[in-house]
């Protein structure tokens, strides 16, 4: 039976994590659908960093569930994730230094089906066809993000914001049905910025994009909805225009008493 397309990609239901006693997040439920662009914002120790870490599989929820409805999984582990469709960029870049570009990005598609290891390793027809197969798309994943010409370049020599595009490439090579961004603003200039909103933006015809972020004037016009944290609780959840105007994220951002 193919999923619902109203369906959640990803659930976090009533979800608590303790650490060592401290309660990093106090049952938080927030959901991304198909096609949605979805902000996780709040202020310093809000908890977002915690959050996006549950939703990759880092960190294990102490009470309530992370939910993959459209796959039926839950509480993946970090690496499930690809196969189950969603694929994750980390804060930085995190591309392998001594790996060019493109064998980064070709780093991604390791979870397609294939003739597997020993095909590969003794170039057996199967491994040849789908290492040619990955190269190609891979390619054309570059391309699609303008960054191409830097195939064969390391990570060292290239722009920091052509290395945020890389990390971005890789992730899409799983073809994932969600795709979870942490801080994608941070270190770039204003030109970055614009070019990579746009990107996010075209993202959103093929997938779900649940990006955490503290740059708030990138995020208001990008995304659908908003989630916001504070003291590890959800304290907002709606338009950008509606949380603008909330009093009690006014007061967390402000550091006042409502």
């Amino acid at each position: 039976m193919a999923p619902d397309p109203e369906s959640p990609i990803l659930s976090l239901e009533h979800v608590s994590v303790h650490f060592e006693g401290l309660k990093a997040l106090n049952d938080v439920s927030f959901t991304v659908s198909p096609g949605e662009i979805v902000g996780l914002i709040g202020p310093n120790g809000a908890g977002k960093t915690t959050a996006f870490n549950v939703a990759c599989g880092f960190v294990k929820p102490s009470e309530g569930h992370v939910r993959f409805p459209t796959v039926g999984r839950s509480n993946l582990k970090p690496n499930q994730l690809a196969r189950a469709g969603i694929a994750r960029t980390l804060q930085g870049v995190g591309l392998f230094p001594h790996c060019s570009v493109l064998e980064n990005v070709m780093a991604g598609g390791q979870v397609r089906p294939s003739g597997g290891f020993l095909t590969s390793i003794l170039a057996l027809p199967n491994g040849i066809r789908s290492e040619r197969a990955l190269r190609r798309d891979a390619l054309e994943m570059l391309a699609r993000l303008g960054i191409v010409e830097m195939a064969g370049r390391l990570p060292s020599t290239i722009p920091y914001g052509v290395a945020k595009k890389v990390s971005v490439a890789r992730a899409l090579m799983c073809q994932p049905t969600l795709l979870l961004l942490d801080e994608p603003a941070s270190g770039l200039d204003e030109a970055e910025l614009e070019d990579f909103a746009a990107l996010i933006v075209e993202l959103r015809d093929t997938m779900g994009v649940l990006l955490v972020e503290h740059d708030m004037e990138f995020v208001m016009p990008l995304v659908d909805r908003l989630v916001v944290l504070n003291f590890g609780e959800v304290i907002a959840t709606g338009t950008p225009s509606e949380v603008r105007e909330d009093d009690a994220v006014i007061a967390a951002y402000l550091g006042v008493d409502e």
